[in-house]
């Protein structure tokens, strides 16, 4: 079955690149952009010298905003209280900014057309970009294609997900940060959270410049599927809509010890390790079960078998090797992954070449899966010290731990009788280091992951 993909309609009236660079869009970001020099952490402009000025860049925001606005009809009420947010905001003295009003109006989820377009902008900050809460603007674009939909309406609801495209946006996603969630925006209280957005595109963009460096690197020949992922951005793009689409909503689906991310809570960085891999693993597996399905929509089935190669990649070549080695939970999922499949020998590094024996890697990587659900299941009878302790175990069974590690040394070398916290303390940063595959395999790969920084679907084109 050779790769399909839908095609883009324009849902708005003026194509993608015409709206990037309409003078209303230009002067909003080069606004915005500027008050961003004038604002603290949490937004506020603290300095009563920049007054004069963050008024007059809040002027034309507004007005910007309103010249915009007709592009976006679906957006009108919640533009309208954009502005009216920025008013106040300016009008009272530039405090910490809030923007619940304009927020709560926000509702993407509510929309998922393919192709629909939103002028996003709230101050807010950009998670594994910036931390700071400045005004940001981003136009976007939704990724919807009738075989999500379908999925998305039958066994895989989840009404909170909206997968992005970029189309332009101001300096805080310039940046890894391919997320936007309410939960970043300054506002007074916390209402209920009804959507929570991924930039498909961008994911989609560095997993390709990831994955074709990689195989070169490794001399790893690729099957099939992933050689048409690299050569197909949307195709990629669409991939990882239906790999999120399945993993957002298994976070809180299955057979948890409660809150397996226990909000608000300090724990050892390896119980986030496995619960973002759960997640890949449920949709690795579900992925599976749609490919094998001949009733199935036949897009669903193409992209299933590609999100199954999308995952097993992204994990093991991205995932391990990006970010600091201070608690990088992801990082350590992807190791998981690797020596996982490494030891169950369908993995193979062999004269200084990568190989992987596909026909066998379901049945072993779902039973990484089933490893961590069976952890889980155990976990709702036991004691959260003695889950944690599982979980250890579970992952050092297979990841070789630091040798300077108390965990390591077993419970013994533990203070059992303290607090949780003071046992979180004894996690060390790097509890799980690279191995000496990882570490020659960081070095040639490191330019090439931090050449993804910013990178988008437009700046990611199809190779040829």
């Amino acid at each position: 079955m050779s790769p399909t993909r839908t095609a883009r309609p324009d849902a708005e009236p003026a194509d993608a690149a015409n709206l990037v660079a309409l003078p209303a869009w230009r002067s909003l970001k080069e606004a915005a952009t500027a008050l961003q020099g004038l604002q603290a952490k949490d937004g506020s402009v603290p300095e009563p010298a920049d007054h004069v000025r963050a008024a007059a860049l809040v002027d034309t925001i507004v007005a910007s905003v309103a010249a915009l606005s007709p592009l976006f009809p679906h957006d009108a009420r919640y533009l309208d209280l954009v502005a009216a947010d920025l008013r106040r905001w300016s009008g009272s003295g530039f405090g910490v900014p809030d923007f619940l009003d304009s927020l709560v109006a926000f509702q993407p989820q509510l929309h998922r057309t393919n192709g629909l377009r939103h002028l996003v902008l709230f101050p807010m900050y950009t998670q594994n970009g910036s931390a700071n809460r400045y005004v940001e603007a981003v136009l976007v674009e939704t990724i919807w294609p009738d075989f999500i939909a379908a999925l998305e309406a039958g066994p895989y609801t989840n009404p909170l997900f909206v997968p992005l495209r970029f189309l332009d946006f101001t300096p805080g996603y310039d940046t890894n940060s391919a997320v936007l969630f309410p939960e970043s925006v300054s506002i007074r209280e916390t209402p209920t959270f009804t959507w929570g957005a991924i930039f498909q595109d961008r994911e989609a963009a560095r997993f390709r410049r990831v994955l074709a460096a990689a195989a070169e690197t490794t001399r790893l020949d690729l099957p099939a599927g992933s050689a048409a992922l690299l050569e197909d951005q949307a195709l990629a793009e669409e991939t990882f809509v239906m790999w999120d689409l399945i993993h957002d909503r298994t976070h809180m689906r299955g057979d948890l010890p409660f809150d397996p991310f226990m909000i608000k809570q300090r724990m050892p960085y390896f119980l986030y390790a496995l619960e973002e891999l759960r997640c890949d693993l449920t949709a690795y597996r579900e992925c599976i079960e749609i490919a094998a399905d001949t009733h199935a929509d036949p897009q669903a089935r193409t992209h299933a078998a590609l999100v199954q190669q999308a995952i097993v990649f992204d994990r093991i070549f991205r995932f391990a090797i990006t970010g600091t080695r201070v608690r990088n939970y992801d990082g350590l999922g992807g190791q998981l992954l690797f020596a996982w499949m490494h030891q169950h020998g369908v993995l193979h590094w062999t004269d200084s070449r990568l190989s992987i024996d596909w026909a066998e890697v379901p049945g072993v990587v779902a039973a990484l899966g089933d490893a961590i659900d069976e952890l889980y299941w155990r976990s709702i009878d036991r004691p959260k010290l003695a889950h944690w302790l599982a979980a250890y175990e579970l992952v050092s069974a297979t990841v070789t731990p630091h040798p300077a590690s108390a965990w390591a040394r077993g419970k013994d070398a533990l203070p059992l009788a303290g607090p949780l916290g003071a046992l979180t303390d004894q996690v060390l940063d790097d509890e799980f280091p690279l191995s000496m595959f990882y570490e020659a395999l960081e070095k040639k790969m490191r330019p090439v992951i931090e050449s993804t920084v910013g990178i988008t679907g437009a700046s990611a084109p199809a190779r040829g």
